[in-house]
C-alpha cells in the first residue's frame, strides 16, 4: 500500500469511528467525554484528507501541509484529553489546549525554516508525544485492568514510540538505514498511525466499558440520591464492628435518625423539592462526622450512623450536634425555604447483639424520640434483662 492510499485509509477510518461513536453517544446519553473524542476523530479525518489531497497533487504544500498538521495535532491532542477525561481527570483542558497550541506553533516554525526536513522531525516527534499522552491515560488502570487493557497500553506505547522514531531517524540519519528507504519509512510510520487510530478507539471504548462497570458496582452499594452507602453497604460496614464488640475494649455506637414530618415536604412542594431537601440535609449530617464514622441511608428518610469506638455519652453528643445542625440549616428550594428537624435513637453495640436486636433497640429509642415531641435525641436503655432483652428505665432525652 503506497503512502497516498494509506492517507486515504486513515481519513476513512477516522470518519468511520466518528460515525460509530455518534450512535454510541446517542444510546449512552451523550456524555462529554465521548463528544470530545468524536470531535477529535473528525479533526483527524479532515487532517488526513488534506494530506491525501496534497499527496495526490490536488492541494499545494503551502496550504495542505500547515493546515493538515495543525488540525491533526488538535485532533490527536483532543483524543488524548478525551482518554484522560474518561479516566477521571476532568481538568485535562488546562494542559491539553496549551500543549496543542505550542505543538502547532513549533511545527509552523519548523515548516518555515526548512520545508523538507525539520517539519518531518517536528511532526513525527509531536505526534508520537501526543499519542503517548493518550496511552498514559490507560496506564492508570493497569493494576486492576484486564489482559486486553494491558495489551492496549503496551501496543499504543510501542506504536507511539515508532511514530516518534521516524523523526529521530530522519534527524540523525537523513538517508535512512540502507534497506530502510525513505519511502519504506513513510509506509511504516503511516501503518503505525493507522494501528494507533484503531487502538485508541478500542482503548476509549474499553475505558467506557470499565467506567460503566465501576458505576454499576458503585450503584449496588451507594444510594444514588444522597451518595451515601445504601442498606446493603451499611450492613456490610457494620458487621466487623459487631464482631469486635464481642472482645474487651471500647464499644462502638449506632445511631438511627429520621427526618421529622418529611412527607409534608413532598405533599406541599413536590418530590423534586423533597429530593433537594434530602440531599442537603444529608450533606449537613456528613459535615458533622469524623472520617471514620459511617452514615448510610436505610430506607426512605430513615438513616443509620455507625460511630466506631464511641461510647454512649460520645454518641449522644454527636447526635445532638447533628440535630442542632439540621435544625439550624434551612434548605433553599425553587419554591420555598424549608426548615427540617430530625429525631435520633442512640445505642451501643453489645457483645451479644445480632443485627435484629441492635436495630430493634435503636429503633425503639428513635420511636421514643418521635413520641416525645420530635427533634430529640433519645438513648436506648442500658440494662440487660434475662434473654438479652433491654430493661430498666429509659434514658431521658438529651
Amino acid at each position: 500500500m503506497d503512502i497516498t492510499t494509506m492517507l486515504f485509509a486513515l481519513a476513512l477510518g477516522n470518519l468511520s469511528l466518528a460515525a460509530a461513536l455518534f450512535f454510541y453517544e446517542y444510546e449512552r446519553g451523550k456524555s462529554l467525554s465521548w463528544s470530545t473524542w468524536a470531535i477529535a476523530k473528525q479533526c483527524q479525518a479532515v487532517a488526513w484528507l488534506l494530506l491525501y489531497f496534497n499527496a495526490s497533487g490536488v492541494l499545494p504544500d503551502a496550504v495542505a501541509v500547515p493546515a493538515g498538521y495543525a488540525v491533526l495535532f488538535a485532533g490527536v491532542g483532543l483524543e488524548a484529553g478525551a482518554l484522560w477525561e474518561a479516566a477521571g481527570r476532568l481538568a485535562w483542558r488546562r494542559v491539553a489546549y496549551p500543549v496543542i497550541g505550542l505543538s502547532v506553533a513549533l511545527f509552523l516554525v519548523c515548516y518555515v525554516i526548512d520545508e523538507a526536513g525539520m517539519r518531518v522531525v517536528a511532526g513525527a516527534l509531536i505526534l508520537g508525544g501526543l499519542h503517548l499522552a493518550g496511552a498514559a491515560a490507560l496506564v492508570r488502570g493497569w493494576r486492576g485492568g484486564s489482559m486486553l487493557h494491558r495489551f492496549l497500553v503496551i501496543a499504543m506505547t510501542l506504536l507511539a514510540l515508532l511514530v516518534a522514531a521516524r523523526g529521530i531517524l530522519v534527524l540523525t540519519m537523513p538517508g535512512g538505514w540502507g534497506w530502510l528507504s525513505k519511502g519504506l519509512l513513510q509506509v511504516l510510520t503511516s501503518g503505525a498511525l493507522y494501528l494507533l487510530m484503531l487502538l485508541n478507539g478500542f482503548g476509549f471504548l474499553l475505558l467506557a466499558r470499565e467506567q460503566q462497570r465501576h458505576e454499576l458496582d458503585r450503584l449496588a452499594l451507594v444510594d444514588p440520591l444522597t451518595d451515601l452507602p445504601n442498606r446493603r453497604s451499611f450492613f456490610a460496614a457494620l458487621a466487623p464492628w459487631m464482631a469486635l464488640a464481642r472482645r474487651p475494649g471500647q464499644p462502638s455506637a449506632l445511631v438511627m435518625l429520621d427526618f421529622d414530618q418529611f412527607r409534608r415536604v413532598n405533599d406541599s412542594y413536590g418530590h423534586p423539592a423533597g429530593d433537594t431537601v434530602l440531599r442537603s440535609v444529608a450533606d449537613v449530617c456528613k459535615r458533622q462526622l469524623r472520617d471514620s464514622d459511617q452514615l448510610g441511608r436505610l430506607v426512605g428518610v430513615e438513616f443509620a450512623l455507625l460511630l466506631p469506638r464511641a461510647g454512649l455519652d460520645e454518641a449522644l453528643l454527636v447526635a445532638e450536634r447533628i440535630r442542632a445542625a439540621v435544625e439550624a440549616s434551612p434548605v433553599k428550594t425553587e419554591r420555598a425555604m424549608i426548615s427540617m428537624t430530625a429525631s435520633f435513637g442512640v445505642t451501643v453495640i453489645r457483645p451479644d447483639d445480632s443485627m435484629v436486636s441492635l436495630f430493634k433497640r435503636a429503633d425503639e429509642a428513635l420511636r421514643a424520640a418521635k413520641q416525645g415531641g420530635r427533634n430529640k435525641v433519645v438513648a436506648a436503655p442500658t440494662g440487660d434483662a434475662p434473654g438479652g432483652e433491654a430493661s430498666g428505665e429509659e434514658t431521658p432525652p438529651v
